[in-house]
């Protein structure tokens, strides 16, 4: 077993509204499709980002795990998230080593973790 995160699944009720929007919150995503599978997904560096059906078995919504992604500038990450849409669900709140961390969430329920230092913190003027 390697240390590193393969892929992430987040459910929602309908996959290409799904698709479009993460693809607009992670402007660095690049869209892949999978011929065999008739599936598409977002890479996100080295992790798979699959936005997939939401059934009777996993409902789209906050549920208990929540990925954390590491951003440069906490303030910043969270505007572009709330200007597509999603809602802050926790936080600011600071943590470890000068860093801080929220929870948004996306338009189904879904969270997701911001985690990063805020422009303020590094002597500049927010």
């Amino acid at each position: 077993m390697t240390d590193s995160v393969a892929a992430i699944l987040v459910h929602v009720p309908d996959t290409e509204t799904g698709l479009a929007w993460y693809r607009r919150a992670f402007p660095a995503a690049e869209r892949q499709w999978l011929e065999e599978f008739d599936f598409a997904y977002l890479k996100v560096g080295a992790v798979d980002l699959e936005i997939v059906q939401a059934d009777e078995k996993v409902a789209s919504g906050a549920a208990g795990s929540v990925v954390y992604w590491s951003v440069e500038d906490l303030d910043r990450s969270l505007a572009h998230f709330e200007a597509l849409g999603a809602l802050l669900y926790r936080g600011p709140i600071a943590i470890q080593e000068g860093l801080w961390m929220c929870q948004v969430r996306d338009p189904w329920g879904n969270c997701i973790g911001l985690r990063g230092p805020r422009a303020g913190d590094k002597g500049d003027e927010a």
